[in-house]
């Protein structure tokens, strides 16, 4: 009998030892870290005490179930009023990390740029962001995964996350999931995305809904929802339609229209005119269209962009974006920002008819970049162990999957797009209200695309007055330029008051 446990002892033993030589050659999956410091901002004279919490959350499955360690960088007020609102903000790409917002408009530093000029090195600086709404509630900046420190774990994959719908069921369940970590289901919710983060909002709003998570208010900072608006597709009309008040809107800025009225909305409303009664038509025509009407458009369209006539005709009366970059300012040998058109660098080829690169990202990037690192690693104090990935184009086998549940028609794909998803949301819940910020100056996701889709949506005006509108007189990221900064911050703030009032 003692020989018997003797050797059953032995194969325990042994079996263990396996084990834990197995075990040893393993990877150990990562796990969550958090670095919490103090923070404050002042606000109209205000100083604003701020716990800061960065690094990651580990995210699970409806089963669960360990799938991403999700990064982000929280701001919360000590000693908090009851029922304090809570914002989540994230950068679009898709595949962009969120410091663009961080430290452009929403944490409690800014950097500080030269708008709308080019930056020099090192050293940047930061300062107290005076245009940040920290005063009236919490922040959350998220990172997606394959950005920030996002990472996937487990049996999970970046393909998992990469795509219109994983991406839309991941930043939800990281809503939902911090909501409840943080002891703040109870509190009035928002989200804020920007760029390709207001097609995901579009969505998310909708995801959470179905859950139960309703939302008091849903921001969208240059927006699109129908990518119809931005691809310049053959024997496609609409961008062309769209873009032409931002192309000349861009004209009026830089000095290139010969009547620029009394102010730029007023003109601006004169190109939507135009657009409506006079372009889509004459577009509408194909070769159809009379030489005659065709020579009478041109010159109205040289009217409203100081690009010349005999341009217009030879390009058929349609111009894409990257031939209008090239083409306004060639004769002065520059070419003009996408993200902002205010912004313009060497052309280094006056005869192409595509731009090489723009001249915005160029101009602010590595100030950003650098400026968010170091306040990063420093006064956050994320360990230097961890990389932050500020975009997710690096990373091995990224490729984004474009298809949407419901873009579809009789079995085939249509348009990508989340309008839909808005729209089902507002239908749904009748209380929910949605701030959208627009950029006069940007040619990246257009105004005009957006107001074509928001009259799209096919709801009554009970739904689309929940649907307010603002406009600046920058770019797509409008809070570079300090004026549309303060702006930025009166609006988005009286947004969260007045959907707390209801």
């Amino acid at each position: 009998m003692k020989s018997n446990v003797v050797v059953l002892l032995l194969f325990i033993s042994g079996f263990s030892f396996a084990q834990s030589s197995k075990d040893s050659g393993a990877i150990a999956t990562p796990k969550a870290q958090v670095a919490e410091s103090k923070q404050s901002v002042t606000l109209d004279g205000k100083v604003i005490p701020l716990l800061a919490k960065a690094g990651t959350m580990e995210l699970k499955d409806e089963n669960n179930r360990p799938i991403a360690l999700f990064g982000y960088t929280a701001y919360f007020k000590e000693n908090p009023e009851k029922n304090r609102p809570v914002v989540f903000a994230y950068n679009g790409g898709p595949g962009s990390s969120s410091y663009w917002l961080h430290m452009g408009v929403m944490g409690p530093k800014r950097i500080v740029v030269d708008d709308p000029n080019y930056n020099s090195a090192a050293p940047y600086q930061l300062t107290n962001n005076e245009f940040s709404i920290l005063d009236v509630a919490d922040v959350v900046m998220m990172d997606p995964v394959g950005t920030g420190l996002s990472v996937p774990i487990g049996d999970s994959k970046g393909a998992d996350f990469w795509g219109v719908d994983q991406d839309i069921r991941s930043t939800s369940l990281f809503v939902m999931q911090f909501l409840k970590e943080h002891n703040r289901l109870n509190s009035p919710k928002y989200i804020l995305g920007e760029s390709y983060g207001t097609f995901r909002n579009a969505g998310v709003m909708n995801y959470l809904l179905d859950k139960g998570y309703a939302l008091n208010g849903v921001i969208m900072v240059s927006a699109v929802f129908d990518l119809r608006t931005l691809f310049f597709a053959p024997n496609e009309d609409l961008p062309y339609l769209v873009y032409l008040p931002t192309v000349a809107a861009t004209s009026w800025y830089h000095n290139k229209v010969a009547n620029k009225g009394s102010d730029l909305p007023s003109f601006v409303q004169q190109v939507r005119d135009f657009v409506e009664k006079e372009y889509a038509p004459a577009l509408f025509k194909g070769n159809r269209i009379t030489s005659t009407e065709k020579s009478a458009i041109a010159k109205k369209l040289e009217g409203l962009t100081g690009v010349t006539a005999k341009v217009w005709e030879r390009a058929d009366l349609r111009i894409t974006p990257n031939e209008f970059y090239q083409e306004l300012l060639r004769d002065e040998g520059t070419t003009l920002g996408r993200l902002d058109s205010r912004y313009k660098g060497i052309n280094l080829d006056p005869m192409s008819m595509s731009a090489f690169t723009d001249p915005q990202s160029d101009a602010i990037s590595p100030a950003y970049t650098m400026g968010f690192l170091d306040y990063f690693y420093g006064s956050l104090g994320v360990s230097k162990d961890l990389h932050y990935a500020t975009s997710a184009y690096s990373k091995e086998g990224f490729k984004w999957d474009w298809k949407h549940q419901g873009n579809n028609f009789w079995g085939a794909d249509a348009a990508v797009t989340t309008l839909p998803d808005m729209a089902e949301a507002l239908s749904k819940d009748p209380h929910v209200e949605v701030l959208i910020m627009n950029g006069y100056y940007d040619l990246a996701t257009v105004f005009h695309g957006v107001e074509h889709s928001i009259a799209h949506m096919g709801l009554p005006s009970s739904a689309t007055d929940r649907i307010k509108m603002t406009y600046y007189e920058a770019g797509h990221m409008m809070y570079t330029h300090l004026p549309s900064a303060a702006q930025f911050r009166q609006d988005l703030k009286s947004f969260i008051q007045s959907t707390l009032k209801k």
